[in-house]
């Protein structure tokens, strides 16, 4: 029974006071018991009579960390076989409204169970679906195309992720995609219905660079991606985007050290920039976001700066967070660029120099409308400037502002 569904079943008489939870009808204590790890879920079956059963169509299975509580090591998958086998079939496929699995350490001989736990699983109607492998290795997913019309969240850490799989238009209620320190083999992420996309850690591989098409999101996350960026194709809902680089994985081959990777004709290259049809990776996506976070950790990156080269115009871009690979002294274009292209941006915020995300000074910067640049935008009214010591490469930024007629007081 799915929560908010109301149960028919008779109410036996409370057993002790009239505010004992026997009094609560069928449907409220399976709800309930769907909140517990399914080892205290079944064990409530030694209570009475009455609940001898209630776990089974409980709408809720937890299995191994509460949470994010993985400060301990995980529990082991092996600790959990039977129990799982067993809770699986005695539920009879009842429909499951969450399902959360949390574990560590498996066994070779362990990935074909949890393949069978995951996609049974998918067949109980599961809405909310969080896959957790918090032990070294991934857990290979089988290369099935992922087939529901109930699920409408899914999280996966640890979780190799095959061609098929990111082939979500068989999910239409798919709203929330959640991939953390994932491998994704696919040529392409395809979903009409997603709504919120969050990478993070993760690697994408393949002899052609991952795209996503997912033209009605809202929010997208892109952090500390590995050997390779997906590209993005056009996302004309976007509100909001955050996008971390922290390593040099630009998408292209070997010939970097020898030919200015903005200009090289290799078809690896060639086939990167050609990915979403305008040779842009990131920014054909990006550009229609009304929210940015933009930071680079890796300094001897081009992707951004490549973007840059070929990007439409943000233009419904109001809010914009950049750190200081943008402004680098003696190579303030980027900085510029970006400006430039965003004609109604209202907000501009730079992260400077800073090891962590405290800052020591938070300047900001007043803009007269009398001597307003007329390269940037008009509607500019708050710049902000966040570093741990205004030294001379904070400096040589504030004066870069200051030719857009930009004035700060420290």
């Amino acid at each position: 029974m799915l929560p908010g569904e109301s149960s028919n079943r008779a109410v036996p008489p409370a057993l002790g006071s009239r505010g004992s939870i026997d009094a609560l009808p069928d449907g409220v204590l399976e709800h309930i018991l769907g909140f517990l790890l399914a080892p205290e879920a079944v064990r409530t079956c030694v209570l009475a009579r009455r609940w001898r059963h209630l776990w089974m169509s409980a709408p809720g299975l937890r299995v191994g960390c509460v949470g994010n509580d993985v400060q301990h090591d995980p529990p082991r998958v092996e600790e959990y076989r039977e129990l799982v086998d067993r809770l699986l079939l005695l539920r009879r496929g009842s429909p499951l409204d969450t399902c959360d699995i949390r574990l560590g350490m498996f066994k070779y001989d362990d990935v074909p169970r949890l393949n069978a736990w995951f996609w049974h699983i998918i067949s109980c109607k599961v809405r909310l679906l969080t896959l957790r492998n918090h032990w070294a290795y991934y857990l290979v997913l089988h290369d099935l195309p992922l087939v529901s019309k109930h699920l409408t969240r899914l999280e996966l850490r640890g979780v190799w992720l095959p061609s098929s799989f990111l082939d979500f238009s068989s999910c239409p209620a798919l709203e929330y995609l959640e991939l953390f320190t994932c491998i994704l083999l696919g040529k392409n992420i395809l979903s009409d219905s997603l709504k919120h996309l969050s990478i993070t850690d993760s690697q994408c591989h393949g002899v052609f660079c991952t795209c996503i098409y997912a033209p009605n999101l809202v929010s997208l996350r892109l952090d500390g991606l590995q050997f390779s960026s997906p590209t993005l194709d056009s996302m004309p809902s976007l509100v909001e985007a955050f996008v971390r680089i922290t390593e040099d994985y630009e998408n292209v081959c070997d010939n970097s050290s020898e030919t200015d990777i903005l200009d090289c004709l290799c078809e690896s290259c060639d086939s990167a920039r050609g990915a979403t049809g305008n040779g842009c990776v990131l920014f054909k996506g990006l550009s229609e976001a009304k929210s940015l976070v933009l930071t680079c950790t890796a300094y001897d990156s081009v992707l951004f700066k490549w973007d840059l080269k070929c990007c439409p115009a943000f233009s419904k871009l109001k809010s914009l967070v950049l750190n200081e690979y943008w402004c680098v002294p003696d190579d303030f274009g980027p900085l510029v660029c970006i400006l430039q292209l965003s004609p109604v941006l209202e907000e501009l915020s730079l992260e400077l120099f800073s090891e962590g995300p405290k800052y020591e000074v938070d300047m900001k910067g007043s803009i007269s409308p009398m001597e307003r640049s007329a390269t940037i935008s008009e509607h500019l009214n708050v710049v902000k400037v966040k570093c741990q010591a205004v030294d001379e490469r904070v400096l040589e930024i504030l004066k870069l502002l200051c030719t857009f007629n930009i004035r700060f007081d420290f």
